[in-house]
């Protein structure tokens, strides 16, 4: 039966004129192997917690060198690739969401350029900047770069793949079916990141350029930066791969873990955690860390294994319903990648080395007087002693961002916050402080406006009558 859909699959596909012979090969190779079923079980006894040789502590790392020049031979072999695929449409916006402003009218991506030339500047490095778009934000981007066309950067552009989505029912391609149109199509996860550096050509561009390692991240991490100190360690133990791990937070109880598996370390994501153990993975007692993404990768075992065909990465199978439409799609994750590289290790990293932008909630931590910025980079304010962030929950008012920042009139300080949750019609004046745990509810109907200069402790807020 499997076969029967298979060869009817790889005939409609094989009628597609929008994508290219290697994507077609992907996603065929993808989908036969989601229908053979041949998915690695994990069998939980098996599981182990990694040592510190397997996660190594970052803070037991040896310093970089502290010579220019040794540490513009460092950067020479390094180039920085950003994951810039997502659309902000969660954040109500239409393009990239790279190009959200995220503080002082700079963007996630102006923000980038500028930490890289600083970075180049000082040290007479070229480290270039990659950009992996999807067909969705690729034409805005091509845009968005050409302002940077005066830099000192090399900045690169490449596609991910384009597969069609399945009709679930008749398990045909949606394009063959006459959804020509961008619904018919879908990126299929960034664990494609691999193959789609090498078709795209810039992998072999890398390689002539003496380039050894890339750095990985998503681009909506604002603190996925640099670090002299990891590619230092990676460059003189040969990691062929490096996941940055961090503490795991009750934020991150669904975060994918590394653990040490039949002599290997792999990534464990709740997916593939039996329903059985699902609290025993969201426990912070046992299963301490969560991949942040932000990944360190050695270029010549990329071409290596994607020559070998040897990336064979736990498929995420993601089911939708698009106009009315079941369909399928089959994704992979970048950090699964990590059993089949050799001497792979996870970093233990400070927690200031993630800091996403998911929703409005995030922008508002980042934009506050919580961090400042720097030549690009985003540091955190040291006259916070907590080294957790407060927590924000805004209600569904605040979540796109025009109407977020519509709502303040400047961000509140948060220095000393320990917890805010708003709910509401509620509008903010300039120059508020938040302390401790703070709560504002609007009551239905009722629009709530805290008054400029306003300072707020420990307070529940249900009306005017409260401030």
């Amino acid at each position: 039966m499997a076969d029967e859909k298979l060869a009817k699959l790889r005939e409609a596909v094989a009628g597609l004129g929008q994508i290219s012979d290697n994507e077609k090969s992907g996603f065929i190779s993808l989908v036969s192997r989601y229908l053979s079923g041949d998915e690695e079980h994990i069998e939980w006894p098996k599981i182990h917690t990694p040592t510190d040789e397997v996660v190594v502590p970052y803070d037991t790392l040896d310093a970089p060198p502290e010579d220019l020049q040794a540490t513009k031979a460092l950067l020479d072999k390094l180039a920085v690739l950003k994951l810039n695929g997502g659309l902000g449409t969660t954040m109500g916006c239409t393009g990239p969401k790279s190009v959200i402003e995220v503080r002082n009218g700079f963007t996630f991506l102006d923000l980038i350029v500028l930490q890289i030339e600083s970075l180049n500047k000082k040290y007479g490095s070229n480290v270039p900047l990659l950009l992996m778009n999807s067909f969705n934000t690729h034409d805005d981007t091509l845009k968005i770069v050409e302002k940077y066309a005066n830099s000192s950067i090399d900045i690169h552009t490449f596609n991910q793949s384009q597969y069609p989505r399945v009709v679930a029912d008749e398990f045909l391609p949606w394009p063959s079916k006459g959804k020509t149109d961008k619904d018919g199509w879908y990126p299929p996860g960034h664990g494609d990141i691999f193959p789609s550096l090498m078709n795209s050509g810039k992998l072999d561009l890398l390689l002539s350029q003496g380039k050894e390692y890339v750095f990985i991240a998503n681009s909506d991490n604002l603190g996925a930066i640099v670090d002299m100190k990891i590619l230092n360690h990676l460059i003189q133990k040969q990691n062929e791969y490096c996941m940055e791990v961090t503490p795991k937070t009750l934020a991150d109880v669904k975060g994918g873990t590394l653990i040490s598996y039949e002599g290997r370390v792999q990534l464990l994501e709740i997916a593939q955690v039996p329903d059985a153990h699902v609290d025993e993975f969201k426990s912070i007692e046992k299963f301490k860390i969560f991949n942040t993404n932000n990944l360190w990768v050695n270029l010549k075992a990329i071409k290596r294994l994607v020559e070998a065909d040897a990336l064979k990465m736990e498929i995420i199978p993601n089911p939708k319903e698009v106009e009315g439409v079941k369909v399928l799609q089959l994704e992979t994750a970048a950090g699964a990648a990590i059993r089949f590289f050799d001497h792979a290790i996870g970093m233990n990293v400070p927690r200031s080395r993630f800091l996403p932008v998911k929703a409005t909630s995030d922008l508002q931590l980042v934009q506050s007087d919580l961090y400042t910025l720097v030549d690009g980079f985003v540091t955190r304010n040291s006259a916070r002693t907590d080294p957790s962030n407060p927590s924000i929950e805004l209600g569904p008012e605040f979540k796109k961002v025009g109407s977020f920042l519509g709502r303040f009139k400047s961000i509140p300080s948060i220095v000393e916050l320990d917890s805010l949750k708003v709910s509401g019609d509620v509008w903010f004046g300039s120059g508020i402080v938040l302390k401790g745990k703070v709560t504002i509810t609007a009551k239905p109907g009722v629009k709530l406006e805290i008054p400029d200069g306003k300072v707020i402790e420990n307070k529940d807020i249900n009306g005017v009558e409260d401030l």
